[in-house]
């Protein structure tokens, strides 16, 4: 199965071809089982995104809904790829939400400018020696389409970061998250 443009971007640009796959497997079990509602984790915005063009594209009679992303306790958004990381690469993981929570609160504040937006953002991943920046970017939560330069409207903010192994030993452990942001409009309210 052929999917858009959606899948370029972000996870797309480092893992070609991945969601050519989960497109083929989601139209294959959405056809074969038939649901009235499929419930797609927005942990993963993209695929959930991607999902959703498919369905509309192939004229599928099928709601597909979101659902909020499950975190521990500490906010660390729920993933089984938690499980590989050591101890203190799982406490340095915990930057991923702290950019997405610091990020959040300048745009409540009235920040809009997507460049001092991804400063504050990657200053808040630096903090973490060992997390690798994949990507940290502000995109069209529809589209996937790059944000404006002065956010006019709701922008995902989607990041990627490689946990590094210690002293260079094992595998890096690859964790994604996201959230969507809601500037202040100019009539003051939020978008």
């Amino acid at each position: 199965m052929e999917v858009s443009a959606l899948a370029a971007p972000l996870c797309g640009a480092s893992r070609p071809g991945h969601f050519r796959g989960v497109a083929t497997v989601v139209a294959k079990l959405l056809a074969a089982a038939k649901p009235h509602v499929a419930v797609f984790g927005e942990k993963d915005y993209q695929q959930l995104a991607v999902i959703r063009q498919l369905v509309r594209d192939l004229l599928l009679d099928v709601e597909i809904v979101g659902a909020p992303t499950v975190r521990e306790p500490d906010g660390l958004a729920l993933s089984s790829r938690n499980r590989h990381l050591d101890a203190e690469a799982r406490g340095q993981a915990v930057a991923l939400v702290r950019a997405l929570d610091a990020a959040e609160s300048a745009v409540a504040a009235g920040e809009c400018e997507a460049q001092q937006l991804l400063a504050l953002v990657r200053a808040e991943l630096a903090a973490a020696p060992r997390a690798e920046i994949d990507y940290a970017e502000l995109r069209d939560p529809a589209t996937l389409a790059p944000a404006p330069a002065r956010l006019d409207g709701p922008a995902l903010l989607a990041l990627a970061v490689s946990m590094r192994p210690p002293h260079g030993e094992g595998r890096s452990v690859r964790l994604i998250d996201n959230r969507v942001l809601h500037p202040q409009t100019r009539e003051g309210a939020r978008s």
